[in-house]
């Protein structure tokens, strides 16, 4: 603590980000990367950028990269609000969608942790939700009578960490109930598996939708993500995004981006193999006892009935593999998985089962 922090700095407690180790030869399967390299037209759009050019500020409304957003998911361009991150996305969000006084921000109890990181930075209220028992989201939970009416909903979809996704008629059912506030969906995962809310847009206008190109399109070191939402949410985040840095995104990021957003060919057979590998890595797990949730994401989320789930991590990391832990009620027993190579997932599994023989 330090006597020149301002006064909400002290309580604040910071999202932990998942370990990026430096050390070499460790296989990294706990922070959700890809497997596989970005698309080898976003090297050359990136080489090509690099020149004299970049003594100059970067386009600051990314003109580009909505326009091939919004052409991606047939919406218009002023529907789209860029940043450097989805987790940038997101804290603008926040900010000016959810700072509502008491009014509490509706979220599940098991989801991506750095909602209630937001909460506490911007003095939101918020209200937790739990689960239900099998890890699913209950819509009956989100569309009946609210004790106090709320500033916002959020939620993962496929949902963080579990994998689990809601289908489409869910989510219309959720936004319907709740007209008057932003039910923001949080997509960093939909591309392996789900079906993306942008298609009930045009019904619900208080939708907001949420991408990254760190996980499907294999940018997470470019730091690009957007919202999709109406042009009238929009301009309300371009407000927030101007009174806080109006060139988020370099122009080497915003060219890459594009590249990766355009070459669909690269995207469908990347993610299809994340696909086939996530399948394969499910029933290799299952073989060797564990539970794994049924994953629409590139992870999986598994734990054993007779290892518990801290002891397996730190017994991975012994053997040079990193998986997720989260030290927290309900999923302390899980383990996150993340999907790399099918080689890569083999050697996971053989390490599990040594690590399982040896404990038995």
């Amino acid at each position: 603590m330090s006597r020149f922090w301002s006064d909400h700095v002290v309580d604040l407690s910071p999202y932990t980000p998942g370990e990026q180790p430096k050390v070499d030869n460790l296989l990294k399967l706990n922070t959700n990367e890809h497997p596989f390299g970005p698309s080898p037209r976003v090297l050359t759009a990136i080489k090509d950028a690099a020149d004299d050019s970049l003594r100059l500020y970067p386009d600051n409304d990314s003109t580009a990269l909505r326009q091939a957003v919004a052409t991606l998911h047939g919406v218009q361009a002023g529907q789209v609000f860029p940043g450097n991150g989805s987790d940038e996305v997101l804290a603008h969000i926040f900010n000016g969608l959810f700072r509502h006084g008491d009014r509490p921000l509706l979220m599940p109890d098991v989801t991506y942790s750095f909602y209630r990181t937001y909460c506490k930075l911007y003095g939101i209220a918020c209200r937790t939700i739990p689960l239900a028992d099998d890890f699913s989201i209950r819509v009956s939970d989100y569309v009946g009578a609210h004790p106090v009416r709320p500033a916002g909903i959020i939620f993962s979809n496929p949902n963080a960490p579990t994998g689990i996704a809601l289908t489409l008629a869910d989510i219309r059912a959720i936004a319907g109930a709740n007209p008057d506030v932003p039910v923001v969906v949080d997509e960093a995962y939909v591309d392996f598996g789900a079906s993306s809310a942008i298609a009930l847009l045009s019904e619900c206008p208080n939708i907001v939708v949420v991408h990254t190109l760190s996980k499907s399109r294999s940018l997470a070191g470019l730091r690009v993500g957007y919202a999709v939402a109406s042009k009238e949410i929009v301009d309300g985040l371009v407000r927030i995004k101007d009174s806080f840095n109006s060139y988020p995104l370099d122009k080497l990021a915003q060219v890459g981006a594009v590249a990766a957003l355009q070459d669909s060919a690269y995207f469908d057979e990347t993610r299809n193999a994340v696909i086939k590998v996530r399948e394969n890595l499910s029933k290799q797990l299952k073989t060797l006892g564990f539970e794994v949730l049924p994953s629409l994401a590139n992870f999986v989320f598994a734990r054993h009935p007779e290892h518990d789930g801290a002891a397996l991590s730190r017994a991975l990391r012994a053997e040079g593999i990193l998986v997720r832990h989260f030290g927290i009620a309900r999923i302390d027993q899980f383990l996150r998985i993340t999907v790399g190579t099918q080689a890569d997932c083999d050697r996971l599994c053989n390490t599990l089962s040594e690590i399982i023989l040896k404990t038995h």
